[in-house]
């Protein structure tokens, strides 16, 4: 058994990737969600489970379940190997277990190494389960959208748009907002989510870099907080994260004033810190997707008045 830390400064736009292979071939996944590695184990399995749900365990105390991940991954039927490993995660609030060949190990790269895969890896797709493919020496990594895997085997999970409420179409109408989040998926659920509650002026973009030169494109602007009420960003995308995006927005003497919500799956105590440190508004898990309007509206009234008070 060992235990992961997280040893990157703030703001840094690197990422630490756990490398493991299945079957040979290599992946990676964001050390921010790993708790830690142990050697596998009995799983008891469950009756009418997902396919890729392999069952439960109980290493100590605390029940966890365990995503056949080869399985998952290429459809083989999975023979359980003694030197196979679970990789421990933790991720919108979620402890899951992943079964996995090898770890090799972990590397230090920048989200500016790492690109998004095209239609051509994910079947015609929209969107695949590699969050993106990084150059690691003379090694490709596809990194795994964990998020996307579990949403998919337990769509309760995810975002429930239903958390929202309906409002009239011109409740929030001429708030502009900045978001800035890689997965098509998420980003198109946030977005009905936000519509629903009256948010319509929605600005998107796939990575901290696209928002981050936008931002900068207006910071002159005499009507900046019409073109950019607030900004919400998740923090893994390839080019530039969320948290060098908050750190460039925060200190920049005209944007630092424009709200800036982190919504990510990494949400913990650890990262909490390192958000605050940075000068996060206010930090959130995916699946809070209710709380965020209320969030949102609270920080976009705090402003105006803000704003009064100056004028």
């Amino acid at each position: 058994m060992a235990e992961t830390s997280i040893l990157l400064e703030s703001g840094t736009n690197e990422i630490e990737i756990m490398e493991f292979t299945i079957y040979g071939e290599l992946y990676g996944i964001n050390v921010a969600k790993v708790k830690e590695i142990m050697m596998s184990a009995h799983v008891k399995p469950i009756p009418h489970s997902d396919p890729a749900v392999e069952g439960i365990f109980k290493p100590r105390d605390i029940m966890l379940t365990v995503v056949d991940l080869p399985f998952y991954l290429t459809g083989r039927t999975t023979t359980p190997q003694e030197k196979d490993l679970f990789i421990i995660t933790n991720f919108n609030k979620m402890n899951i277990a992943f079964r996995v060949h090898t770890v090799v190990g972990i590397r230090r790269i920048s989200w500016a190494d790492i690109r998004k895969p095209d239609k051509t890896l994910n079947s015609g797709k929209e969107e695949g389960i590699a969050t993106g493919i990084a150059q690691c020496g003379t090694d490709l990594v596809t990194i795994l959208d964990f998020e996307k895997i579990v949403a998919e085997i337990a769509p309760e999970t995810g975002i429930q748009i239903d958390e929202v409420q309906q409002v009239p179409e011109e409740i929030r109408k001429n708030e502009s907002i900045v978001f800035a989040e890689d997965s098509l998926l998420l980003s198109r659920m946030v977005e009905q989510s936000l519509n629903k509650a009256g948010y319509h002026n929605i600005k998107k973009f796939n990575n901290g870099q696209e928002a981050w030169d936008y931002l900068k494109s207006i910071r002159n602007d005499s009507d900046l907080s019409e073109k950019a009420s607030l900004i919400i960003t998740d923090i893994e995308m390839p080019q530039m994260d969320g948290h060098h995006l908050t750190k460039l927005v925060k200190s920049d003497e005209k944007l630092k004033k424009i709200p800036l919500i982190i919504f990510s799956s990494l949400i913990n105590e650890e990262m909490e810190r390192k958000g605050r440190e940075l000068g996060a508004d206010e930090q959130l898990s995916k699946p809070e997707i209710g709380h965020l309007v209320s969030i949102m509206d609270e920080l976009i009234e705090r402003r105006k008045k803000d704003e009064t008070v100056r004028s």
